[in-house]
């Protein structure tokens, strides 16, 4: 019984272990474009149980600096993309999640960067949660908003998002190792319990016998 409880806890640990290296951590996008180089507008929504299926279909959105109205620029959804703006036509490709339609990342990459791309960018996630007996449907936007220069210059919001990106993932490996060492531990001492348990057995196991071999040599006197 003992070594059963021990198999069950170590994959217990091996699946913790397994869903901390999927874990998600979402981190701002950039600002600051160049013009004439390519540029990642990031865009991340994590769920809140990682455990729970779904699926997430994306929609970005653009207005232009000046422009009232938010135009269509790019839908992505179960691994199918379109460019759905002629202002964009040939310069997204998408840098989100991939061989999943549970998308957690709907980042896209802009190639060749003009000042007219300088504005707001909004991308959505259109999102369903399949739960044992329903399904949830959510929506969850973020916002961008994108400056285009003729030179790079590395901006304050720029260098605290780095560090910060680095802070958690930093922090995730901690944890993960915390929680590694706490199962390792709780294994040996799961192991050490089954063996005093065996060599107790075994003890009351030679002690009955010993019992019985006397019991024996008595009738026999």
């Amino acid at each position: 019984m003992a070594a059963l409880h021990l198999l069950l806890f170590s994959l217990l640990c091996t699946l913790f272990v397994y869903q901390c290296h999927g874990a998600c951590a979402e981190v701002d996008s950039d600002t600051e474009a160049v013009a004439g180089k390519g540029f990642k507008l990031g865009c991340i929504s994590c769920k809140r149980r990682s455990e729970v299926e779904g699926t997430a279909a994306i929609e970005w959105y653009f207005r232009a600096k000046g422009e009232a109205d938010f135009v269509r620029i790019y839908t992505y959804n179960e691994g199918s993309a379109n460019v759905e703006h002629e202002q964009f036509a040939d310069r997204v490709d998408w840098n989100g999640s991939k061989r999943s339609n549970d998308i957690q990342d709907a980042s896209i990459y802009l190639l060749n960067v003009t000042f007219n791309d300088s504005g707001t960018y909004r991308c959505f996630f259109n999102r369903i949660l399949f739960y044992e007996n329903y399904e949830y449907s959510t929506v969850v936007n973020k916002v961008v908003h994108l400056t285009v220069v003729a030179k790079a210059s590395r901006g304050t919001a720029s260098i605290v998002s780095e560090i910060m990106m680095y802070v958690s993932i930093i922090g995730l490996q901690l944890w993960l190792l915390i929680e590694m060492i706490y199962c390792y531990r709780k294994i040996a001492a799961a192991g050490e319990e089954a063996l005093r348990e065996a060599a107790n057995a075994e003890y009351l196991a030679i002690a009955s016998e010993s019992k019985d071999n006397c019991a024996g040599v008595q009738v026999g006197e």
